[in-house]
């Protein structure tokens, strides 16, 4: 056992009379794409969520932050029941075992879809500045840049030239420029089915420790531009529009004119498909987890789909469409 689980294991065996658990119960609960992990140990009536989250790469007063502030606006999310932030480790209620992305389907897409946005916009409607960190410019240029860094230098391999630098610094520009003309409020940052609880109320929302003030368009573009499920455009577009209504009588900051905000939601959701193939690719390189990166040949199309349809775009669809014919280094092309 490692220094870590031992005083993992003494936590909760001090709060095990309290909450009425049993230590030796404790098993995985989920796996992460970060250094947090998540257990889940039992009581003859109940269950509850163990979050290992090493203090020197997890931001956790933040998320007890972001917890408060979420409940506050009316979300289901994790009750914290027992903290100790300088170790890491905090005890919350268990939502459940079934995310959205364990269960979706053509039958209940629509019911599911329905009460995210409805989340969604109550967490947006409680949006005030000064709150949570700045989603700036500085912020996201240094996730876009990961697809450079990462992607294409380190998985594909491939070393960009002078040409093709300048083709990327010019959909940058176009890319940022959108995403920085939209109006801000609280954005969640992966509101998408897998961080969505089977739950009552529906949804339960994990997974928002990274929370900023940033674009409108943010998570309804993540909801609806997933990394590990896909939807044909007129769904994708019925739940936008349902959405962008209900927020726009809640008084969310949306463009008055669902195309200009369609076309927000496209150039944000261009953002984080590049930020999360870069991303998937450190994951894979430098953290050894190799199954994120399965799901780049989904997000290779989204950018490839977006960018043919703006003029604005076209360097970045060409600098696409070349790394099309490169073997990649797990297999499969693209």
């Amino acid at each position: 056992m490692s220094t870590r689980d031992a005083a993992l294991h003494a936590w909760l065996a001090g709060l095990a009379p309290e909450f009425g658990f049993e230590p030796e119960t404790l098993e995985a609960a989920s796996a992460d794409a970060s250094f947090r992990r998540y257990f889940r140990v039992r009581s003859e009536k109940s269950s509850f969520i163990v979050m290992d989250a090493p203090p020197e790469h997890e931001n956790n007063p933040q998320y007890v932050r972001v917890a408060k502030l979420m409940e506050k606006a009316g979300l289901n999310v994790p009750k914290i029941l027992a903290a100790d932030l300088e170790q890491g480790f905090l005890l919350i209620t268990d939502l459940g075992r079934e995310t959205y992305l364990d269960v979706l389907n053509e039958e209940n897409a629509f019911r599911l879809m329905d009460a995210a946005t409805t989340a969604l916009v109550k967490w947006q409607a409680a949006s005030a500045p000064g709150i949570l960190p700045p989603y700036d410019e500085a912020v996201l240029r240094r996730e876009i840049e990961l697809f450079p860094e990462w992607y294409v230098k380190r998985h594909c391999g491939v070393e960009w030239d002078e040409k093709h630098r300048a083709w990327w610094e010019m959909s940058v520009k176009a890319i940022l420029r959108s995403n920085l003309n939209e109006q801000q409020v609280f954005v969640h940052r992966d509101f998408m089915p897998r961080n969505l609880m089977v739950s009552d109320p529906m949804p339960g929302v994990i997974d928002f420790q990274d929370a900023l003030y940033g674009p409108v368009s943010y998570d309804i573009a993540s909801l609806m531009r997933d990394a590990f499920i896909s939807w044909n455009e007129s769904f994708v577009l019925d739940v936008s529009i349902r959405y962008w209504e209900k927020a726009r009588r809640a008084g969310v900051p949306v463009p008055a004119d669902f195309g200009v905000f369609y076309r927000d939601i496209e150039f944000m959701g261009l953002q984080r498909h590049l930020k999360v193939l870069g991303i998937f690719a450190r994951i894979r390189y430098r953290d050894g987890k190799p199954k994120y990166l399965e799901d780049a040949p989904r997000f290779i199309n989204y950018v490839r789909q977006t960018a043919g349809r703006y003029a604005e775009l076209s360097p970045l669809r060409r600098l696409i469409d070349e790394l099309a014919g490169v073997e990649e280094k797990t297999g499969y092309t693209f």
